[in-house]
């Protein structure tokens, strides 16, 4: 039994291959189009999925995952000296707290705005190490600090500005809450761990005291701790923040809700690769076709080449070169498309570009086992054809 590809070099058994692709262009790339699509929808979940999780890791890491949440329940409150007792606990870096002032005090642009309209803006009196114990930063103005926290000065969360049609801080631009009027100091960037603050007014809690008559105690409360002590730390904070009645204490991490999305997308992601799978077998199946549709198209050269000394196993090897030849076309095609459609995406949310190199190589890997496979069948087709039998189609 003769020997596939025997007295044939590698570079001939290529220039063979590719006789058929570039007698047919057209089809050519028609089917290897098949194959583009399905390693391109695979490379472009594979890539947009990969840069969304960099982004929301660059977030995580840059905002931590060792920021803790007290709330009180329902219409609790904490004790006043929950702070103190929060920041005994030996892992806590630093704590602060937030007080919501009474239901009746809403935030308004000016004095003649409807008492209905509030815009859906939250009041809060704040300790003035919330900044930074939130890791929250100012996009304009200034944060309060003691030189300010005494009068009626307010930094409002970016929502919040956003719905005042507020856009400079100025000691001039002023805002009113309750009947006060209250100058705006500063304007937050967005919090991503904590969007409850973007909608937020945030004043010092002596101004609260003094210009509001505010004598609220902590509604929430947040808390730094050890990167290695969170669970621990967590355990305890309940019964530490309210001694008398932890059960009114609700204890959260604000990063379990980036997790908890991180892991949503693993998900719908494999759902996804999923899909392109499907897409790249049916590209299987188009190579698979036109393979059998060329060797029925090309018996008179199969005879021909089986008259002119061409072993079975030559034949084979031709059609089977072609057939993945075809298909790697196709995967370089989808790598190039996949590629472009994942920068493209990446650049127009901001976010980091993340495409493996293992994806790349994974997926032209893949079109050449799908092209081996797909073109197997014809292959064999074409070999077992004799001279006699394929000159007949001349």
């Amino acid at each position: 039994m003769s020997r596939p590809g025997r007295g044939l070099a590698v570079g001939d058994v290529l220039r063979l291959g590719a006789v058929g692709l570039r007698a047919r262009p057209s089809r050519t790339v028609l089917s290897a189009l098949g194959i583009a699509i399905g390693i391109a929808a695979m490379l472009a979940v594979v890539g947009i999925s990969g840069s969304g999780r960099a982004d929301l890791r660059q977030t995580l890491d840059g905002l931590g995952t060792n920021l803790l949440r007290v709330t009180a329940a329902d219409q609790a409150v904490l004790p006043e000296g929950a702070v103190g007792m929060i920041e005994r606990i030996g892992p806590v870096t630093n704590a602060a707290a937030l007080r919501k002032l009474p239901d009746d005090v809403h935030v308004y642009r000016n004095d003649r705005v409807p008492s209905r309209q509030t815009n859906g803006i939250v009041p809060f009196s704040v300790d003035l190490d919330l900044a930074e114990t939130v890791g929250a930063t100012v996009a304009r103005g200034a944060w309060l600090n003691p030189a300010v926290a005494d009068f009626p000065a307010v930094v409002l969360g970016a929502e919040s500005a956003r719905r005042l049609g507020i856009t400079t801080p100025d000691p001039r631009t002023v805002v009113h809450i309750g009947h006060e009027g209250f100058a705006v100091v500063g304007i937050l960037a967005p919090i991503t761990l904590l969007p409850e603050l973007d909608s937020a007014a945030l004043i010092g809690t002596s101004a609260a005291r003094t210009y509001l008559g505010a004598e609220g105690r902590p509604t929430t409360i947040y808390l730094r701790t050890a990167d290695s002590q969170v669970t621990a730390v967590r355990d305890v904070l309940a019964a530490t923040a309210n001694p008398a009645a932890p059960y009114e204490a609700a204890v959260s991490r604000p990063s379990d809700a980036l997790e908890a999305k991180l892991a949503t997308e693993r998900a719908f992601n494999g759902l996804l690769l999923g899909l392109g799978a499907v897409a790249l077998l049916v590209g299987g199946v188009g190579v698979a076709n036109t393979m059998v549709i060329t060797v029925l198209e090309r018996r008179a050269e199969i005879g021909l080449r089986r008259s002119l000394g061409a072993t079975r196993g030559q034949i084979w090897l031709q059609f089977l070169t072609e057939a993945a030849l075809l298909s790697t076309l196709g995967g370089m095609m989808g790598v190039a498309l996949g590629a472009l459609v994942t920068v493209a995406y990446a650049v127009s949310q901001s976010w980091p570009i993340a495409l493996p190199a293992w994806a790349l190589l994974v997926g032209v890997g893949a079109t050449v086992v799908v092209g081996a496979v797909a073109g197997l069948y014809p292959a064999v087709r074409a070999a077992r054809l004799s001279p006699t039998e394929a000159l007949t189609a001349m």
